[in-house]
């Protein structure tokens, strides 16, 4: 549904904290699937842990949030520019289920709970397989910068 090039063009991350690879579907204003391909390359695991690398929860929840925002920008039918910050304005019910190792490929399903006052929330699960890795509720806003 969106590959690598259009991801870029939404998204102002750059290596090393661009943590969506690919879009696998995408409902405007509904949901959106979205996946990371986990590798040992990335710089994390150096020091998150030599001997037993797992990818951090915070990434896992940053990476869900980076789906969010597409289908955020998506539903509002607009793209980001250089004056306008997509931002996290909470996290509740996280929940970590499972470690993600190098070599898997999360797979994040994000769903549009509402949108109200500039507030968009979302609810978010990550899988590895069929195994649920992390869930929780974000909360993102949009602001103009100067």
């Amino acid at each position: 549904m969106m590959d690598i090039h259009q991801i870029l063009k939404q998204l102002p991350h750059r290596y090393p904290f661009l943590l969506v690879d690919r879009v696998l579907e995408l409902e405007k204003g509904k949901r959106i699937k979205a996946l990371k391909n986990v590798s040992i390359n990335e710089p994390q695991f150096t020091g998150h842990f030599p001997h037993r690398p797992v990818f951090p929860g915070v990434f896992q929840l940053e990476a869900m949030a980076q789906a969010a925002a597409l289908l955020a920008f998506d539903t509002l039918g607009s793209a980001p520019d250089d004056k306008t910050i997509y931002y996290f304005a909470g996290v509740d019910a996280a929940r970590f289920k499972r470690p993600v190792e190098p070599g898997d490929q999360l797979i994040m399903d994000v769903t549009l709970e509402r949108v109200k006052a500039g507030l968009f929330k979302f609810k978010g699960v990550a899988r590895v397989g069929d195994e649920i890795a992390c869930e929780a509720e974000l909360m993102c806003t949009m602001r103009t910068v100067a």
